[in-house]
């Protein structure tokens, strides 16, 4: 879809509304440090967050890309830059299995933050650390908190596209999928409900959600009978059924997750959901149970505390299973082992 379908689609959906603790152990049981890099790459930080601003007046798509990444990073193999793996003639790496590719974008932009890194401080600074930090401005520079990321993060050395499916949430999960994927990471179900926000920046390409629009529970031109029936109108326009018989759409189309501030990380995406515009199914879910749609009721009413818990839950997210110390290693190109 072109941008201005894009904003076609966001202005015309928006015209319908109204209105630290327990972190997960280190794989080796050590831990981040704050400031880590002070005595050793002092402008470690500045870098990344120019890399940053510089990729976002590029693409400010870049900044939804980039959380994404920083999460579809950690929930395989732990916070390790696997993700930016490229693939070889005897592997294919994670970041081409069809969860990641085309979804994640902005993976020129940690490279550009390397490149100048290793010119600046030699074999000091991880890709993992890049990536967490580059999330860390992304928000910020979406509008949402500002946080420390703690770093010490060394990089990992495998990457398989064949363990993604199993460790990333699916947008047709279920509450209770949901809850149990977030689990096995180490993350409750309220930072599950907390961390699913995100969703408010971005896009989505329309073939993760087509099945509720044209194929729901596997019955050939029925849609999702929950969805807000001018939400649905409106995604089956930006979203047309292919004429091919089975019913699928132009895998190339996409449309903004949170359309009226697809750019802003702010509390609408919960506004949404609690009106029946969840784009997955997974977002929907999260008014499954009487806690989660009670926290999803609160989000959309308290955006100051939903942004202190979204920090939080985010430095949280950013430790799970993290190699420090002597595992791993710096990586001089984020795209290969060394």
């Amino acid at each position: 879809m072109g941008s201005n379908k894009l904003v076609t689609f966001t202005v015309a959906l928006c015209g319908l509304a109204v209105m630290c603790a327990g972190f997960p152990a280190g794989g080796n049981g050590g831990a981040l440090q704050p400031n880590f890099y002070g005595a050793t790459c002092p402008q470690a930080e500045t870098i990344v967050r120019q890399e940053v601003i510089r990729g976002l007046h590029t693409d400010i798509g870049f900044a939804a890309g980039l959380v994404r990444m920083h999460f579809h990073d950690c929930f395989v193999r732990g916070c390790d830059a696997s993700v930016l793996l490229e693939s070889t003639p005897d592997n294919t790496a994670e970041r081409d299995s069809p969860v990641n590719n085309p979804s994640l974008r902005g993976f020129e932009v940690v490279d550009s933050a390397k490149a100048r890194l290793e010119d600046a401080c030699p074999g000091v600074v991880s890709c993992a650390d890049i990536l967490a930090l580059a999330a860390r401005d992304s928000v910020a520079l979406s509008g949402g908190p500002r946080y420390d990321v703690p770093g010490g993060r060394r990089d990992g050395t495998v990457s398989m596209a064949s363990e993604v499916a199993d460790n990333i949430p699916a947008p047709t999960f279920t509450l209770d999928q949901l809850t149990q994927s977030f689990a096995a990471k180490g993350l409750t179900q309220e930072e599950m409900v907390t961390l699913s926000g995100a969703h408010t920046i971005g896009r989505a390409h329309c073939t993760a959600f087509s099945d509720r629009l044209y194929n729901f529970s596997g019955a050939t031109g029925v849609a999702d009978p929950t969805l807000d029936p001018p939400f649905l109108a409106q995604l089956q326009r930006a979203c047309p059924a292919a004429s091919s018989s089975n019913g699928g759409v132009d895998p190339g189309l996409v449309v903004p997750m949170e359309p009226c501030t697809p750019y802003a990380l702010d509390t609408l995406y919960y506004w949404g959901v609690l009106r029946n515009r969840g784009l997955f199914n997974s977002d929907q879910a999260l008014l499954a149970s009487a806690p989660t749609a009670a926290q999803v009721w609160q989000s959309a009413y308290g955006s100051y505390p939903w942004k202190l818990k979204f920090a939080a839950a985010m430095v949280k997210m950013g430790q799970i299973q993290v190699l420090t110390g002597g595992n791993g290693q710096i990586r001089t190109k984020c795209s290969a082992v060394n």
